[in-house]
Protein backbone atom coordinates (compact mmCIF):
# COMPACT_ATOMS: atom_id res chain seq x y z
CA UNK A 1 0.00 0.00 0.00
CA UNK A 2 1.35 3.19 -0.73
CA UNK A 3 0.89 6.38 1.17
CA UNK A 4 -2.07 8.33 0.41
CA UNK A 5 0.15 11.89 0.03
CA UNK A 6 2.02 9.93 -2.87
CA UNK A 7 -0.37 8.85 -4.86
CA UNK A 8 -2.59 12.07 -4.38
CA UNK A 9 -1.16 13.93 -7.52
CA UNK A 10 -1.08 10.76 -9.78
CA UNK A 11 -4.83 10.08 -8.96
CA UNK A 12 -5.60 13.75 -9.13
CA UNK A 13 -4.13 13.75 -12.95
CA UNK A 14 -7.09 11.50 -13.95
CA UNK A 15 -9.76 13.20 -11.91
CA UNK A 16 -8.89 16.69 -12.47
CA UNK A 17 -9.80 15.47 -16.54
CA UNK A 18 -13.21 13.40 -15.30
CA UNK A 19 -12.20 10.51 -14.23
CA UNK A 20 -14.24 8.87 -11.67
CA UNK A 21 -12.28 7.14 -8.98
CA UNK A 22 -13.72 3.54 -8.17
CA UNK A 23 -12.89 1.87 -4.55
CA UNK A 24 -15.13 -0.39 -4.18
CA UNK A 25 -16.66 -3.41 -5.72
CA UNK A 26 -20.17 -2.54 -5.69
CA UNK A 27 -18.19 1.12 -7.40
CA UNK A 28 -16.75 -1.25 -10.14
CA UNK A 29 -19.50 -3.10 -10.52
CA UNK A 30 -21.80 -0.74 -11.33
CA UNK A 31 -19.60 1.63 -13.47
CA UNK A 32 -18.43 -0.77 -15.73
CA UNK A 33 -22.46 -2.62 -16.41
CA UNK A 34 -23.45 0.86 -17.13
CA UNK A 35 -25.54 1.29 -20.97
CA UNK A 36 -23.05 2.78 -23.42
CA UNK A 37 -19.34 3.09 -23.18
CA UNK A 38 -16.92 3.38 -20.37
CA UNK A 39 -13.43 3.84 -20.31
CA UNK A 40 -11.07 2.43 -17.22
CA UNK A 41 -7.82 2.94 -16.45
CA UNK A 42 -6.04 1.02 -13.93
CA UNK A 43 -3.52 3.77 -12.96
CA UNK A 44 -0.19 2.96 -11.11
CA UNK A 45 3.11 4.67 -9.67
CA UNK A 46 4.94 3.42 -12.20
CA UNK A 47 7.11 5.75 -14.45
CA UNK A 48 5.16 4.60 -17.11
CA UNK A 49 1.69 5.49 -16.06
CA UNK A 50 3.19 8.76 -15.32
CA UNK A 51 5.19 9.24 -18.75
CA UNK A 52 3.09 7.33 -21.23
CA UNK A 53 -0.62 5.93 -19.60
CA UNK A 54 -1.91 9.33 -18.02
CA UNK A 55 -0.56 11.50 -20.93
CA UNK A 56 -2.12 8.89 -23.41
CA UNK A 57 -5.33 8.73 -21.51
CA UNK A 58 -6.10 12.28 -21.78
CA UNK A 59 -4.80 13.07 -24.91
CA UNK A 60 -7.32 10.61 -26.39
CA UNK A 61 -9.74 12.63 -25.42
CA UNK A 62 -9.58 15.22 -27.36
CA UNK A 63 -11.85 13.47 -29.90
CA UNK A 64 -15.14 13.58 -31.91
CA UNK A 65 -16.38 10.66 -30.41
CA UNK A 66 -15.37 9.90 -26.74
CA UNK A 67 -16.55 7.33 -23.99
CA UNK A 68 -19.71 8.01 -21.83
CA UNK A 69 -17.82 7.75 -18.48
CA UNK A 70 -14.13 7.73 -17.62
CA UNK A 71 -13.54 5.86 -14.32
CA UNK A 72 -10.20 4.76 -12.89
CA UNK A 73 -8.93 2.55 -9.99
CA UNK A 74 -5.51 2.60 -8.10
CA UNK A 75 -3.02 -0.29 -8.20
CA UNK A 76 -1.61 -1.03 -5.09
CA UNK A 77 -4.06 1.06 -3.64
CA UNK A 78 -7.23 0.55 -4.15
CA UNK A 79 -6.70 -3.57 -3.89
CA UNK A 80 -10.68 -4.29 -4.07
CA UNK A 81 -11.40 -2.23 -6.89
CA UNK A 82 -8.98 -3.15 -8.86
CA UNK A 83 -9.23 -6.66 -8.36
CA UNK A 84 -13.17 -6.26 -9.67
CA UNK A 85 -12.17 -4.34 -12.27
CA UNK A 86 -9.63 -7.11 -13.75
CA UNK A 87 -12.14 -9.79 -13.57
CA UNK A 88 -14.00 -8.02 -16.12
CA UNK A 89 -10.59 -7.69 -17.92
CA UNK A 90 -10.12 -11.86 -18.45
CA UNK A 91 -8.40 -13.33 -20.26
CA UNK A 92 -5.96 -10.69 -20.03
CA UNK A 93 -3.78 -10.80 -17.07
CA UNK A 94 -3.35 -8.33 -14.97
CA UNK A 95 -1.07 -5.35 -15.28
CA UNK A 96 -0.46 -1.95 -14.46
CA UNK A 97 -1.15 0.56 -15.54
CA UNK A 98 -3.52 -0.76 -18.48
CA UNK A 99 -6.55 0.42 -19.86
CA UNK A 100 -9.86 -1.32 -20.85
CA UNK A 101 -12.91 0.29 -23.21
CA UNK A 102 -16.04 -1.71 -22.15
CA UNK A 103 -19.52 -1.34 -23.93
CA UNK A 104 -22.70 -2.13 -22.33
CA UNK A 105 -20.28 -4.15 -19.93
CA UNK A 106 -18.35 -5.78 -22.56
CA UNK A 107 -14.82 -5.55 -23.06
CA UNK A 108 -14.17 -4.53 -26.77
CA UNK A 109 -10.58 -2.85 -26.37
CA UNK A 110 -7.59 -3.84 -23.97
CA UNK A 111 -4.87 -2.05 -23.72
CA UNK A 112 -2.33 -3.87 -21.52
CA UNK A 113 1.17 -3.14 -19.99
CA UNK A 114 3.06 -4.05 -22.60
CA UNK A 115 0.87 -2.11 -25.03
CA UNK A 116 2.00 1.08 -22.85
CA UNK A 117 5.65 0.95 -21.94
CA UNK A 118 8.05 2.54 -23.71
CA UNK A 119 5.66 4.13 -26.24
CA UNK A 120 4.75 7.56 -26.46
CA UNK A 121 1.81 9.11 -24.77
CA UNK A 122 0.51 10.04 -28.10
CA UNK A 123 0.49 6.68 -29.71
CA UNK A 124 -1.08 5.64 -26.82
CA UNK A 125 -3.85 8.29 -27.52
CA UNK A 126 -4.34 7.09 -31.40
CA UNK A 127 -4.96 3.58 -30.39
CA UNK A 128 -7.74 4.65 -27.88
CA UNK A 129 -9.01 7.24 -30.28
CA UNK A 130 -9.33 4.60 -32.46
CA UNK A 131 -10.99 2.57 -30.23
CA UNK A 132 -13.77 4.91 -29.47
CA UNK A 133 -14.19 5.86 -33.39
CA UNK A 134 -14.87 1.79 -33.79
CA UNK A 135 -17.10 1.73 -30.65
CA UNK A 136 -18.36 5.31 -29.24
Amino acid sequence: MYPAELVKPMREDLTSIGFQELHTEEEVDQAITKKGTTLVVVNSVCGCAAANARPGAKYSLDNEKRPDNLVTVFAGVDREATDKARSYMVPFPPSSPSMALFKDGELVHMLERHHIEGRPAEMIAENLKDAYNDHC
